[in-house]
């Protein structure tokens, strides 16, 4: 719990919490897309945009953006299209939100610093893009090539202003799957408070898989964590918003793999006020009360 807590990881293991049991490793550009994006302040707190050289939205603004290519890690894969995109360096500062589509597409949107470079100018343009800019005003002056950037603006400002969670970077531990590692907390109204476990060895956080079938590529990545839900607690509660503790990638894994571990979130309310929480109708969990005073007032900051 201290290391989820604090952003860490560690070894995913082989046991999983639900079925679907997985078939095959997580291979970017056959099962998998991820793309990573960033956003920039200067000193004078413009946000640094791209001009799109895209024939499908050439000449219209948007964020640093791209694909990660087979190898890289998610943070230099940021790194590098900014670089090609703007013509500056940078530095993660942490990643802002986790956007999906299921596991067939995932973004990773980091708040970033500059550390050097040149700004591209329009006698640069290539393929990647025409030329970046630092803009002072609105964005939406400006002909974006959509306006999903526009939650992810005001996330980055908010998170300037005052930060709501402790910086969040990928840390760089192998994973050949694409799984959820579960913080599934359940707090009562008379201060209790209780974590779900496995029991599969040691007690130790859920995980579960995602699938790679077509239907399960198609999904959300909330469906796994609904089936054990549905399969573990009875009657199956009713999860609240997964939010986002840290996550796991190393590039070039065995075989090849490009699977991420992501350790997530969750509330839970009991059936009734002051009731325990929903009573696990499999032993592949259990639940633990939590008493220690500190540990559980991280957990209740970070829900």
């Amino acid at each position: 719990l201290d290391a989820v807590l604090d952003g860490g990881g560690w070894e995913v293991g082989a046991s999983f919490e639900s079925p679907p049991q997985p078939t095959g490793p997580i291979r970017l550009g056959r099962n998998v897309c991820y793309v990573v994006l960033a956003v920039l302040f200067n000193e004078e707190d413009r946000v640094l945009l791209v001009q799109e050289a895209k024939p499908e939205c050439h000449g219209k603004w948007y964020l640093p953006a791209g694909r990660m290519e087979p190898g890289e890690s998610i943070v230099a894969a940021m790194r590098r299209e900014v670089k090609e995109e703007t013509g500056l360096e940078c530095d993660p500062i942490t990643l802002l939100a986790l956007e999906e589509r299921g596991p067939a597409w995932i973004r990773f949107a980091f708040l970033a610093r500059p550390t050097g470079g040149t700004l591209k100018t329009l006698a640069e343009a290539d393929a990647e893009s025409l030329q970046a800019a630092w803009w002072a005003g609105d964005p939406r002056a400006l002909p974006l090539r959509a306006p999903d950037i526009l939650p992810l603006l005001d996330l980055a400002a908010r998170y300037r202003r005052s930060p709501p969670h402790p910086p969040t970077l990928p840390q760089e531990l192998p994973c050949a799957l694409l799984c959820l590692r579960l913080l599934i907390a359940c707090p009562s109204a008379a201060g209790d408070l209780w974590v779900l476990l496995g029991t599969a060895g040691p007690p130790r956080l859920p995980v579960v898989a995602c699938g790679t079938s077509p239907s399960e590529l198609r999904g959300a990545l909330r469906l796994p964590v609904l089936r054990l839900l549905r399969g573990c607690l009875s009657p199956a509660p009713p999860p609240g918003p997964m939010g986002l503790l840290g996550l796991q990638h190393r590039a070039g894994g065995a075989g090849g793999a490009d699977g991420i571990c992501f350790n997530v979130v969750l509330r839970i309310a009991p059936g009734s006020p002051g009731a325990e929480p929903p009573e696990p109708r499999s032993p592949a969990v259990r639940w633990w009360h939590v008493e220690e005073q500190s540990l559980r007032g991280r957990i209740l900051q970070r829900l």
